[in-house]
């Protein structure tokens, strides 16, 4: 088919040409003395996506799931209980990697559909007088849902329980697009991959951790050899790895963080917000509902829309993408057939949105749903003109401000402006 698949899954999400560019280069020597030389601010760097002065980033050959486990058997034991909420598909897999490692996981079972249980944490604690529970596993955007839960919120509670707990957060799809504040959230591991806000392919887990949980590392006897991040701390203090990394990978991420910093992180989240609001408003049009319970837990990376009873959200996706070539996200678990997603993080702007909300009312139409064709692309234009940024931010006779990232790179090897900061702030 002519034109580009329109992937509107909620990761992997859309790669920019820049970052291609970046990764297209032939090999080199991961032993040179130039290579610390992209390493160490790109290890650097990712501690401002992930807000934190204090806490150390790892970067791995791999994913999430690989993150999951690295965060775990680096600070606990077998038979070690930690505290969980199962409300999604992300942390019900969250929870089984724990079990699989040998932990007993104290499961808070919630309604999909509805964020982390804070109160209940919060009791569960109190009522843990000996400590037993050494951590609580929190998804801090549960995917499966669209749904966002409060991580301040969570803290509050440990805190609250005056429980030592250490706090595991997975924010594969929310760390680059939503904001995250490790250091002032209190995590001590959070998880992350390359492929969602990073806007690059699968094949990074990029995790941060803090002083309190590197701690544990001497303790913890869960068995580890890729994931031990004792080697990996001794290799990185020197630029390197103690394996051989995808150097192509790390080109790329190289130059996601220099686009990151070009737009400004509270411009990302601001441009995210407000393209998720619009899709929000589309489904609104529509006649339908998401699957997030109340407004507080809205997701502003993906949206999951419920469809009617006696309707197959598994057809929508089919004929969207056969017929439009368009990729929407299918319900998992609980939600199977019961909702699509539309994924709006990484690289979108207001243009690419409109044509998968077109999509999307297309395929329902064409499944027997009575959507009105363009009552939710309607919707979601007319929210877009009226929170635009006035024409004048857009451009002008001056030239765009540069900003450097918190490395010192500077714009980025190739001096690109921060062209779009101002632009899409809600």
């Amino acid at each position: 088919m002519p034109g580009r698949n329109f992937l509107f899954v909620p990761g992997p999400s859309n790669v920019p040409d820049r970052i291609l560019r970046a990764m297209h280069r032939p090999m080199e020597d991961h032993r040179s003395s130039s290579f610390p030389g992209l390493v160490r601010p790109i290890l650097e760097d990712l501690k401002t996506v992930f807000g934190t002065t204090s806490g150390q980033a790892f970067v791995f050959p791999a994913t999430g799931t690989g993150m999951w486990e690295t965060a775990i058997v680096n600070t606990l034991s077998p038979g070690d209980r930690v505290l969980a909420a199962r409300y999604g598909q992300f942390s019900h897999l969250f929870i089984d990697c724990a079990q699989r490692l040998g932990l007993i996981a104290d499961v808070i079972q919630t309604p999909w559909g509805e964020g982390a249980p804070i109160e209940q944490i919060e009791a569960a604690l109190k009522a843990d007088r000996n400590h037993d529970i050494k951590g609580v596993l929190i998804v801090h955007n549960e995917t499966s849902t669209g749904v966002t839960t409060d991580i301040a919120g969570v803290r509050k509670a440990i805190d609250a329980a005056r429980h030592p707990a250490l706090l595991y957060v997975d924010s594969v799809s929310g760390l680059g697009s939503l904001p995250f504040t490790m250091d002032a959230w209190g995590v001590d591991a959070a998880i992350a991959g390359s492929q969602k806000g990073f806007m690059m392919p699968a094949g990074l887990g990029i995790l941060g951790m803090s002083q309190r949980a590197l701690a544990r590392r001497e303790h913890a006897k869960c068995a580890r050899v890729f994931f031990d991040l004792g080697d990996m701390i001794k290799a990185n203090a020197t630029g390197y790895f103690p394996y051989t990394p995808s150097i192509p990978l790390l080109y790329g991420l190289r130059e996601s963080l220099d686009m990151l910093f070009e737009e400004g992180l509270e411009h990302v989240y601001a441009r995210h917000h407000r393209l998720a609001e619009g899709c929000r408003r589309a489904v609104a049009a529509w006649g339908l509902s998401v699957c997030a319970k109340q407004t507080k837990w809205n997701s502003d990376t993906v949206t999951a829309v419920m469809v009617p009873p006696g309707t197959n959200g598994a057809d929508v996706i089919d004929v969207a993408f056969r017929r439009y070539d368009l990729a929407l996200g299918a319900g998992l678990g609980e939600m199977a057939g019961k909702l699509f997603r539309i994924g709006h993080l990484g690289d979108l702007n207001e243009l690419m949105l409109l044509g998968a909300l077109a999509g999307a009312e297309m395929a329902m139409r064409d499944t027997g749903m009575p959507v009105a064709l363009g009552a939710g692309v309607a919707a979601a234009q007319e929210y877009y003109r009226s929170s635009a940024a006035p024409l004048a931010a857009r451009g002008g006779a001056a030239p765009p401000e540069t900003r450097a990232g918190p490395s010192g790179r500077g714009p980025g090897r190739e001096g690109k402006p921060a062209a779009r900061t101002a632009a899409i702030g809600a």
